[in-house]
């Protein structure tokens, strides 16, 4: 791992990850089911970077290079726990910029702890990149707030015990706010839980007329929609460290298998397309820690919005990573789209991080938004 950006704590948190991944159940992580998964996840012990100290967390402050860190080491080994413990940070740091002091005492707490899963509900059917088109809707009742409406490709669906839930509560993109939803809320319901190309907890979730205490909203009404981005704007560099997890996985994998497989007579580390082709990816796998590495650093030295350097850096990492797993596939040769092999494994894995958290497109308009100088 390039560590211009690491600190000694960062370097001893990488060492302790790989401790903690030696201690858990590594079939548990790989086969287990989702209720499996989730609970060999909590026992590795991450969840406490995701909330400060003052809840239970490790740290003074949440540091996104720590979730990086831990990110990366978690991708490595298994995309669906990276996605649970993502998401679990997703999920509950709304209730960390937003929430109030009773809602933070009692909930991230329980984040840290394990004892309380989050899900980060915005995707709707019809709204996804544009999530200003999202149509859930909130109303304020005597008895608490009546949500209905309909999310879907909801990471952490079924396991998660709250669910971050964005509705509109007027019109326009101040029109939006947040709610901390239970999974026991009377009229909340896990409708269907989707299979994707690679392992992921993932699902559609049905509010109908569900009703939530007064006290589930986050922060002011109609501040949802700028709750939401300022948690991407803090996560979403921490996708592109899911991104180099993966790629490294892949080039490790490559790495072992060219120096044992022949062909022509000769192991295939010795042909010089295959040398040209690893030498490719460590420069991109290089080049995009460097990025991610950067995007974190900015924000953990107190710069109030990162909008363009995560974007920046989710975009090439992710893309790179695709680039990266598809050559070490290619140097499997047929072996390589084999089930069992880890390289087809991670070409599968790899595909959602170019669409969550802002598609490739979006985060190109992101990029150029900012060097025209537009707004928004």
């Amino acid at each position: 791992m390039a560590a211009s950006f690491l600190t000694e704590a960062h370097q001893t948190l990488k060492q302790r990850a790989f401790e903690a991944f030696v201690a858990v159940d590594a079939g548990t992580l790989a086969h287990g089911d989702d209720e499996q998964l989730a609970q060999a996840v909590g026992a590795l012990g991450f969840y406490p970077y995701l909330v400060p100290k003052a809840f239970g967390g490790a740290a003074a402050s949440v540091e996104v290079m720590s979730i990086c860190v831990l990110r990366e080491e978690l991708a490595y080994r298994n995309a669906a726990a990276d996605s649970l413990f993502a998401v679990q940070g997703l999920g509950s740091h709304p209730v960390l910029l937003a929430g109030s002091d009773s809602q933070k005492q009692t909930l991230l707490g329980q984040v840290a702890k394990g004892a309380a899963l989050f899900a980060f509900a915005l995707t709707e059917p019809e709204a996804g990149s544009d999530v200003a088109a999202l149509s859930t809707r909130a109303v304020k009742t005597p008895e608490g707030w009546r949500l209905t409406g309909q999310k879907r490709f909801i990471s952490n669906a079924g396991v998660a015990t709250h669910y971050t839930v964005f509705a509109r509560t007027g019109e326009g993109t101040k029109g939006i706010s947040a709610f901390v939803v239970p999974a026991t809320a009377p009229g909340f319901r896990v409708s269907k839980q989707m299979e994707l190309m690679g392992e992921h907890p993932i699902g559609e979730l049905e509010l109908k007329d569900c009703l939530v205490a007064h006290d589930a909203l986050l922060g002011d009404e109609g501040a949802g929609m700028k709750l939401a981005l300022s948690t991407l704007d803090v996560f979403r560099s921490t996708v592109g460290a899911a991104a180099v997890g993966m790629a490294r996985r892949a080039l490790d994998e490559a790495l072992s298998y060219v120096k044992t497989r022949k062909q022509f007579g000769a192991p295939l580390a010795e042909l010089s397309a295959v040398q040209a082709l690893l030498a490719d990816c460590a420069v991109e796998l290089e080049a995009s820690r460097l990025l991610v590495h950067m995007a974190a650093t900015t924000k953990d030295q107190g710069q109030a919005r990162v909008t363009y350097e995560a974007a920046v850096c989710k975009l090439f990492a992710t893309e790179a990573a695709q680039r990266i797993i598809d050559r070490c596939l290619q140097v499997h040769g047929g072996n390589g789209v084999v089930k069992g092999f880890v390289v087809e494994r991670l070409y599968r894995d790899v595909r959602a991080l170019r669409i969550y958290e802002g598609a490739s497109e979006v985060q190109r308009l992101v990029i150029a938004r900012h060097l025209l100088g537009a707004k928004g």
